[in-house]
């Protein structure tokens, strides 16, 4: 498969080739398992190992600088802590709870993306995004607290979206920019879609610059607006909007060769986007997408260009939910440094998509398969080895997430 200029398509399959798994049976803390699940790709071994599980589906992870110490994001509003491969029984910190009058299931989706501060070492600090409840219905909001021992504590809301609706995605994934300044993703809150509706009045917002809905945003750390913002000198323009006309941004990372800023973006049926972001752009939705409403009519009667919009440098038709993106910049896994490692909550399974130059065909595999996992996060830990938060079903309260690690088979 070709690159196309600054986009490639993805067909029916999104992946050249499908591990074999050696052992398709993890190994459970305790239990009596055969032992981690092994695969192997064309050019790699690999295999799959629990750090821990019981988790309630696990949204984000994140490691303290210099320690193997980790922290989960549960959906449902805790914060955890993982140390020396323990999973601690007592949340580190507690999202809002939802006033008694609303909607009790938003209980069940309360805390979203974690991001720990670069100068957590001498600070302290640690990044939220979670439900916030007003008149309006709910929108996204960003708090900081300081990590002391196994608290989270100083716990102090710092941004909230102008992005108030009564249902829809809310996105949230934050991340840290190499200037300290904090991303963060807001959805276009399109709850009809979800009903069974092709009402448009609420996704076309992602088009306009006086809300934040459908949005990437950039703000600095104390929640204030960077100087330097595309918009920051509009006054019809909300001035911590970075790019706009988005559905669901649920990955950011940064290239590891070229700097650039990219989002993996959950598309409808189909339509599912990587981007390269670049300040002030229009990514399009929902004037441009390849995608179909939840209905089968098109979402766009142009579904591929339009003037002013860019396209994205891949897409997935059908779908496959791209929950997360990273880019690989260690040496336990040669063959796959510089990679982008995107996570699928639709066909479960870690996806690595290895970009060639523009004459060259680009190398995919589809990682840990044959385990049936939706992937919600992945990152790269200290040792240089791959982390994923799983969860095993959609919805609900069971504790079916896992935290897993991918390391070598040497």
């Amino acid at each position: 498969m070709k690159l196309l200029s600054r986009f490639t398509i993805a067909l029916v399959a999104p992946i050249l080739l499908a591990p074999t798994a050696l052992q398709a049976q993890l190994d459970a803390p305790g239990g009596d398992q055969a032992g981690p699940a092994e695969f192997e790709t064309r050019d790699v071994r690999y295999r799959a190992v629990t750090i821990a599980d019981g988790l309630v589906h696990p949204w984000s992870i994140g490691f303290l600088p210099d320690s193997g110490t980790m922290l989960v994001t549960e959906h449902a509003g805790s914060l955890r802590m993982i140390r020396d491969g323990v999973l601690l029984p007592e949340p580190v910190w507690e999202a809002p709870l939802a006033p008694e009058e609303a909607v009790s299931r938003s209980n069940n989706t309360r805390l979203h993306a974690l991001a720990v501060h670069p100068g957590f070492a001498e600070n302290g600090l640690v990044y939220l995004s979670h439900v916030k409840w007003g008149d309006g219905g709910t929108t996204l909001a960003v708090s900081r607290g300081r990590l002391e021992g196994e608290t989270l504590v100083d716990v102090e809301e710092v941004f909230f979206a102008d992005a108030w609706e009564t249902g829809g995605n809310l996105g949230g994934r934050i991340m840290f920019a190499p200037d300290e300044t904090l991303f963060v993703t807001v959805g276009d809150r399109d709850y009809l879609c979800c009903i069974g509706r092709d009402d448009p009045s609420v996704r076309i917002k992602a088009q306009s610059l006086t809300n934040h809905l459908g949005k990437t945003l950039r703000i600095r750390s104390d929640g204030g607006v960077p100087e330097n913002n595309p918009f920051v000198d509009r006054p019809d323009a909300k001035p911590e909007i970075y790019t706009y006309g988005h559905r669901n941004g649920y990955g950011l990372a940064i290239h590891p060769e070229t700097g650039e800023l990219w989002q993996a973006e959950i598309g409808p049926l189909g339509g599912d986007e990587l981007n390269i972001l670049l300040p002030g752009r229009n990514y399009g939705w929902p004037l441009v997408s390849t995608g179909r409403n939840y209905t089968g009519t098109l979402v766009s009667d142009e579904p591929w260009l339009r003037p002013g919009m860019e396209m994205p440098r891949m897409f997935w038709v059908p779908s496959v939910s791209p929950s997360s993106i990273m880019f690989y910049t260690g040496d336990r896994f040669p063959e796959w440094k510089n990679s982008a490692f995107v996570g699928a909550l639709t066909t479960r399974q870690l996806l690595r998509v290895s970009f060639g130059n523009p004459s060259q065909d680009e190398r995919r595999d589809r990682l840990i398969e044959p385990l049936g996992l939706r992937i919600r996060d992945i990152a790269q830990g200290p040792d240089e080895l791959i982390y994923l938060a799983t969860e095993g079903s959609f919805g609900g309260s069971n504790a079916d997430g896992t935290i897993l690690r991918i390391e070598p088979v040497e």
